[in-house]
């Protein structure tokens, strides 16, 4: 299928209803509202196409850049290429759901992940940490540094509470995810947690939220969900 097939079929499957739950997320114009699951026979049709997912993401169009990371190759992609991908990155759901995703899958999601982590920028930040949640809860615990992953740790601690927004959604879920994901420090986890403590989100909106990483923990070991591993990352 070639650029203009693709997007053909994605505004065959979009939907008014899903169309507005993304925009009340964060997506614009232009947009189809396709549901993933819709996606996946032309994903299983395409499978892995490099050019073709960058001509997608290219169009700036939500979901022809959603299915672009599901077609992409990530190993085919170079720093540069990720970079220029979270600089068109407009809001959470592509830095940290497409751009992210698509990160956990190289050699050089470190790497890439550090440098977004150290930029200042709220959504390359934020992608930063979703990668390493992505990374942590797909991958043995042997490929990670105890020493680097305690240090993320402490600068969570230290400066979560001040950092961007969409920001602290993904450092929360980073608590979350080394407590539950990553054996070495799930002790350090939970007891940073507590550290932390509730981080508010949203206060320039009429009601603020508290996201408190140290409860859904909690719900996790309660489960019994603790050592958890995904088998993928990309659906």
């Amino acid at each position: 299928m070639n650029v203009e097939e693709v997007m053909q079929e994605l505004e065959a499957l979009g939907k008014d209803r899903t169309k507005k739950i993304y925009i009340s997320n964060g997506a614009h114009e232009p947009l189809f509202g396709v549901a993933t699951g819709a996606m996946k026979p032309m994903a299983k049709q395409i499978k892995k196409d490099q050019p073709l997912a960058e001509q997608l993401y290219a169009t700036g169009n939500y979901d022809a850049m959603y299915f672009a990371g599901v077609i992409a190759d990530p190993q085919a992609m170079t720093p540069a290429d990720f970079d220029r991908w979270i600089d068109a990155a407009y809001f959470f759901m592509i830095s940290d759901y497409i751009v992210a995703v698509t990160l956990a899958e190289t050699d050089i999601a470190q790497e890439v992940a550090d440098a977004w982590i150290a930029s200042g920028d709220e959504l390359r930040m934020s992608a930063g940490w979703s990668c390493y949640c992505w990374l942590l809860g797909s991958r043995k615990d042997a490929e990670f540094s105890e020493n680097k992953m305690m240090e993320m740790l402490k600068l969570v601690k230290n400066t979560i509470h001040e950092s961007p927004e969409r920001t602290k959604y993904s450092m929360n879920n980073f608590l979350y995810t080394v407590a539950t994901s990553y054996q070495p420090l799930h002790d350090q986890a939970v007891e940073t947690a507590k550290a932390v403590g509730p981080v508010e989100v949203n206060k320039n909106m009429p009601k603020s939220k508290l996201l408190n990483a140290s409860e859904n923990i909690q719900k996790a070991v309660d489960k019994g969900r603790t050592g958890f591993k995904r088998k993928y990352v990309r659906c």
